[in-house]
């Protein structure tokens, strides 16, 4: 019922849209006297923001045609390389560029958001690496003949486009993926597979949420896991793809994330506001930007879901070194030939302090001189991998740290 819940009540919205688009288009108009009011704008302005905050945002695209090297332009084309039925593995190809940079594969979070909130990641790493990111496909859309995704087939994921990519590849986790990239680390190592990633840097992942607990942190722990199986999942309503399997809706993830900064998203809706009323394009555009990725929300496999809830918030099961993959350990202290690289947030209100940093205390038998840990000041989750500090303070020692460890055939 949940699900069929929010669908009736985004129907039943639809006329309030319209008219609020109506309102839009003809309080903006020039040929309209009001236009040129302040209250014309207001009317306009209140309309804009009442259509954008209940519309449903489609998955976005990463829209980068092309990434600059040297002061030079060359074009970036997007390729499929390997498909999986959760889960596509995309290649960012520079056309033009010499071989040479590491091949760096970027896992993007499940956790919500489609991949394309990694833009920001995306374009600033383009420059400097041959780049892949798994695009995670919105399970609402994945019929249920396609069978079912929990953490060991994640982690499955990870390990085969790893193969698929061959040797001296480097990995990157963005939040979410640091356990299972760990974990795959951890299976390959144990395995001596040659396709064992050279370097593995974690950006704002949960390693072991038991220090600087956060408020997702706190309820994941507090709940029972019947708690979380009776009230937040649900099947997929017949109107979709998907129909009938069951997941955690992406709607409500989003409330989550809203809720925890309700202030902040009001104010910049007051702001968004008052940018149109006063004609401000620039502040106007960038805001739209933003929300129609924050807002473009995808829904998460139940299996997946409800055992990493178990496994990541509530046992904690790879820093006591409990984890089981497929009825086999996970053996972090095989870890040996790759280097690893921690990255924090100082004001991470997601994934607190200590919580990435703990896979050091993991990697037992990795040398000292191949392990590395940053924390960026003044930055919270989002802006350890986007914005101004992510490219200009924390981008260049990921690639450095990456450079010193990429080993090229030959």
């Amino acid at each position: 019922m949940l699900y069929h819940t929010h669908e009736l009540g985004r129907i039943a919205l639809q006329p309030a849209r319209m008219m609020a688009e109506a309102g839009q288009i003809v309080f903006s108009n020039p040929l309209n006297p009001w236009s040129h009011t302040w209250t014309g704008k207001a009317i306009s302005a209140a309309c804009a923001v009442f259509e954008e905050t209940t519309r449903r945002f489609e998955k976005p695209s990463f829209n980068l045609p092309f990434t600059v090297i040297d002061d030079q332009e060359y074009p970036v084309r997007e390729e499929i390389v390997g498909r999986k039925p959760f889960c596509q593995l995309r290649h960012f190809v520079r056309e033009g560029v010499p071989e040479g940079d590491p091949r760096l594969l970027l896992v993007a979070p499940l956790s919500g958001h489609f991949a394309t909130l990694l833009r920001g990641t995306v374009e600033s790493l383009l420059p400097h690496h041959d780049l892949y990111i798994t695009d995670w496909r919105d399970a609402r859309n994945i019929p249920v003949g396609e069978g079912t995704f929990d953490l060991d087939d994640y982690i499955d994921y990870i390990i085969d486009y790893l193969h698929l990519l061959g040797p001296n590849t480097h990995v990157m986790a963005v939040c979410q993926p640091a356990v299972p990239v760990f974990a795959a680390v951890a299976l390959m190592s144990q395995d001596q597979d040659p396709c064992v990633p050279s370097s593995m840097t974690l950006m704002g992942g949960p390693i072991d949420t038991r220090k600087s607990p956060t408020a997702p942190n706190r309820l994941a722990k507090e709940r029972p896991y019947e708690w979380f199986e009776k009230n937040v999942i649900t099947p997929v309503p017949p109107t979709a793809p998907g129909c009938m399997r069951r997941v955690y809706p992406g709607f409500l993830q989003l409330t989550g994330f809203l809720a925890m900064n309700w202030d902040r998203h009001v104010e910049s809706h007051l702001n968004y506001f008052n940018h149109l009323i006063e004609g401000d394009g620039d502040n106007a555009q960038k805001h739209r930007e933003f929300y129609e990725e924050y807002l473009a929300v995808m829904d998460l496999p139940a299996q997946y879901y409800l055992q990493t809830i178990r496994v990541v918030f509530q046992e904690h099961l790879l820093p006591r070194g409990m984890m089981v993959h497929r009825d086999r350990m996970v053996r972090p202290e095989a870890i040996r030939k790759t280097a690893l690289l921690t990255v924090e947030g100082e004001r991470d209100d997601i994934s607190g302090p200590g919580q990435t940093q703990a896979a050091h205390d993991l990697v037992i038998n990795l040398p000292a001189a191949m392990q590395m840990d940053y924390v960026q000041e003044k930055v919270g989750h989002y802006g350890v991998f986007n914005g101004k500090r992510w490219h200009n303070e924390i981008r260049p020692r990921v690639t450095e740290f990456i450079r010193r460890f990429d080993r090229p055939a030959g």
